[in-house]
């Protein structure tokens, strides 16, 4: 899931499908140059507007009768493993996005990382391994880029070097080509889980404890403003999707964002997508655009995939004007510090606002900061739930209603620590009282051990 959480076991290179590739001769010129050899025969065969008309599992059966024809006739050597494989691999470059198959097949994987056509890491578990899967060159590695945008009707070339787009199972995708790649094309890819984490989970992973979950459920329900807050790969859309989860099936959602990456589990939910420029460079619509219009299509909730610009503004103003129960997420390595950066996104709108006006507007905008963080062992944690407590002088007043404290590493190279309720009642608490969703007075006081 987004960004990337995956609760499965510790892997290392030598299990799984890592086994699997370090046993094939796929990272080998020869082994290549027999595959694009077949390819190309294979395209030059192949009437492609007939192929086109073709439902899809009988035209892959079609080509492989093809292959098996082509490969029978090579003069090469092969065992019929080795022909099964090369045939396999193949249709994947022509159904498929080529070497990236049988790493879109883990489902354990949750980051595909190309650095060059001879380079390519995955993570697993929080833990990033380099794989013997390779590309044939660097326009080998740019046809598969370009096949992915294609899908999405985006588009990537040198006046445009950098795009952001998504694969039919929603998994986003980033790429920069040269000339902003100065080795030659860079691809990344952030998997998801292909079932959705469910709050139960991340208790059981140790994400969050009982009374952290019951907190922000309730929180959630009684429509409190919520800012999720951390750095990349956090797990920061995992936590927004799973808090989503809470939201009432009777309410009309609408989503913002610039890949659609949420996956919601409500039937009215409106999702809405930005759009790059065109090829004249204009035409291109804006997360800031999204929220105003989104204002104006009758929203029970607006959940934002992440504010980073001037939409910081809008989204405030949202939350202020009768749009409770709003969720964004936002970079930031401490609460305090998300604080801060929404007062810069908002100086960055040119709306002439001193910064003391910026801060009013996110002390009566937000409720709660939800601070999450990526440790060195893999593993995501909740290390703050912070509740927005109005102005004091100048500054936006701010108080922990839970945090993590990491104590250390143990022998195994795991994050040793403490989740621990501070004791203060919050100050939302008769709100959710009101709402009918009293919290136990033990949950302010609940600890538990880590490690």
């Amino acid at each position: 899931m987004g960004n990337g959480w995956h609760v499965a076991p510790q892997a290392t290179a030598e299990t799984g499908w890592v086994a699997r590739l370090f046993q094939s001769e796929s990272a080998t010129p020869e082994y290549q140059q027999l595959k694009f050899a077949l390819h190309r025969q294979l395209l030059d065969r192949l009437n492609l507007e007939a192929l086109s008309s073709i439902p899809g599992e009988r035209a892959r059966l079609e080509i492989r009768t093809a292959l098996v024809r082509l490969v029978d006739q090579e003069k090469t050597p092969l065992s019929r493993t080795e022909k099964d494989r090369v045939i396999e691999e193949v249709l994947d470059e022509v159904f498929g996005l080529g070497p990236l198959e049988p790493l879109l097949q883990d489902s354990t994987i949750s980051d595909i990382l190309v650095t060059t056509p001879y380079l390519v890491y995955v993570e697993r578990a929080g833990k990033l391994y380099r794989t013997p899967v390779q590309f044939k060159d660097n326009a080998h590695l740019l046809r598969i880029i370009e096949k992915i945008v294609a899908q999405v009707g985006r588009r990537v070339d040198e006046s445009t070097p950098l795009v952001d787009a998504r694969l039919p199972d929603g998994s986003r995708v980033n790429a920069a080509i040269p000339p902003v790649a100065v080795d030659g094309p860079l691809l990344s890819i952030r998997r998801f889980g292909r079932h959705a984490l469910r709050p139960e989970d991340l208790v059981r992973s140790l994400t969050m404890t009982e009374s952290m979950r019951q907190t922000l459920e309730y929180c959630v329900r009684a429509r409190l403003n919520i800012l999720i807050s951390g750095g990349t790969g956090s797990g920061k859309t995992t936590l927004l999707n799973v808090l989503s989860s809470y939201i009432s099936e009777d309410e009309r959602i609408v989503t913002i964002e610039d890949a659609a990456e949420l996956r919601l589990q409500q039937t009215h939910v409106a999702r809405m997508e930005t759009r790059p420029p065109n090829i004249e460079g204009t035409g291109a619509i804006r997360i800031r655009e999204l929220v105003i219009n989104a204002l104006r299509m009758r929203p029970d909730r607006i959940i934002v995939g992440e504010v980073r610009g001037e939409e910081a503004l809008d989204m405030l103003q949202a939350m202020n004007t009768g749009h409770d129960g709003s969720l964004t997420t936002i970079h930031a390595n401490t609460p305090r510090d998300a604080v801060g950066r929404l007062e810069v996104m908002v100086g960055m709108s040119n709306a002439n606002m001193g910064v003391r006006s910026i801060r009013q507007q996110v002390a009566s905008a937000v409720d709660l900061f939800v601070q999450v963080s990526r440790f060195s062992d893999g593993s995501r944690k909740v290390t703050h739930v912070t509740e927005v407590t109005g102005m004091e002088g100048e500054l936006v007043t701010l108080q922990d209603l839970f945090v993590f404290d990491k104590k250390g590493i143990t022998e195994k190279g795991q994050v040793r620590g403490c989740f621990r309720a501070t004791g203060i009642r919050p100050q939302f608490y008769e709100r959710l009282a009101s709402c009918g969703l009293a919290l136990p007075s033990a949950v302010f006081e609940s600890r538990q051990e880590v490690g």
